[in-house]
């Protein structure tokens, strides 16, 4: 689950991480109000950042600097409502604009080969990191931190002084360190700062000093992991979020959109990457993964029959059902009830054993449904039905 940059920063400032201040806003007054407080706390411009979970924001004018209130009312009035790669801005970061010396990148994310956090960080931040990792990957340093005991010390002192930040050994420590607790703390997958920034700012005498803060954040969570941080749920944007996905999640179906023709839909996540693979055996292409889970009712069946058919690549479904906890006759009430309420006709293949396969038989041949015996007999009905295996 992929959470916007406010929220995410949110939870870096938990984690005690230097982050400066920013507020978000929903309208352009608000956008106003907040400029005028951080131009009254002596900032000398703001920076006003659309709220969108895509990359190259700047780039399409969702990042812009305003110089007054009145300049950042009127900046505001032109991102909210912006189309940005098909999404609608509907609220923005407004923050003080940084006095940036120097923008570096530092991230700990999941290294799923390694099945540990991998702490990276590199001298040359504000880019994409895969630019840098291809065009230069002697410049990113990487770390493993230890399962049981997080990123230690002299780990977080190896990628701060090989970034360059001796200078700022014991805040680059700090954030190394945190960027880790984060990713321990609430489950993700991702926690990255670009650009990790060392900023001119003044001290309490007024002074010039040099410090260094997190002034992007980019956080993903596990999704998987959500029932340990229910509080986490109240991150998630909708208006981000995939209309299948999200019909999917409401109904507790476990669904993932592939590139195929046939779409799945299948009782239990082994036997769905078993059903797939025999499709792709037979020739043909799974156009997802849908596991409706152990004791699915009709409700949840024609639920999943609706997410499979919204997409137009659908041309044939197989339906692959072993009950224990499940019963058959209720996928069959499902599929029949789904069946008469599709918009488009769809070949269908079923194949049901287990528990009350026999009823589920009985239903589906009253209803005419084309069945299977057998997986294999499944999988091959299903690619004929589609078009006839690929060349």
């Amino acid at each position: 689950m992929k959470i916007q940059e406010a929220d995410a920063k949110s939870l870096l400032v938990a984690q005690g991480l230097p982050v400066p201040g920013w507020e978000v806003a929903h309208n352009v007054e608000e956008a106003r109000l907040a400029a005028e407080r951080f131009f009254a706390a002596g900032a000398q411009q703001v920076v006003i950042k659309a709220q969108v979970l895509v990359g190259g924001r700047g780039k399409a004018g969702g990042v812009k600097l305003a110089s007054s209130p009145d300049a950042a009312e009127r900046v505001a009035s032109t991102i909210l409502g912006m189309d940005i790669k098909g999404i609608t801005v509907r609220k923005i970061l407004v923050a003080a604009a940084a006095d940036i010396v120097k923008e570096l990148y530092m991230s700990a994310v999941l290294d799923r080969a390694d099945g540990r956090i991998l702490l990276m960080g590199s001298a040359e931040g504000g880019v994409e990191i895969e630019q840098v990792a291809a065009a230069n990957p002697d410049a990113i340093v990487r770390v493993h931190a230890d399962p049981l005991l997080g990123l230690l010390d002299f780990q977080a002192r190896q990628v701060v002084f090989a970034m360059g930040l001796g200078a700022h050994l014991k805040a680059g420590v700090a954030i190394a360190k945190g960027l880790v607790a984060t990713m321990r703390a609430y489950d993700a997958d991702l926690v990255e700062i670009n650009p990790l920034a060392i900023v001119r700012e003044l001290d309490a005498a007024g002074a010039p000093v040099k410090r260094l803060v997190c002034l992007d954040a980019k956080v993903t969570l596990d999704d998987s992991a959500l029932p340990r941080h229910p509080e986490l749920e109240a991150l998630r944007d909708p208006d981000e979020e995939d209309p299948a996905d999200r019909k999917a999640r409401e109904a507790g179906l476990t669904f993932i959109k592939l590139d195929g023709t046939i779409g799945c839909m299948v009782n239990g996540a082994g036997l769905a990457m078993t059903t797939m693979d025999l499709v792709k055996r037979a020739g043909g292409e799974p156009a997802n993964f849908l596991d409706i889970g152990g004791g699915a009712r009709a409700d949840r069946v024609a639920a999943a029959m609706r997410i499979i058919l919204a997409d137009p690549k659908v041309d044939a479904i197989l339906v692959n059902i072993f009950g224990g906890i499940t019963r058959g006759d209720e996928v069959a009430r499902g599929l029949i009830e789904a069946r008469a309420v599709q918009e488009r006709d769809v070949p269908m293949i079923v194949r049901i054993v287990g528990t009350n396969a026999e009823e589920a038989a009985a239903l589906l041949e009253e209803a005419h449904f084309t069945t299977a015996a057998s997986l294999d007999e499944a999988a091959e009905k299903a690619v004929k039905a589609s078009g006839g295996a690929a060349a």
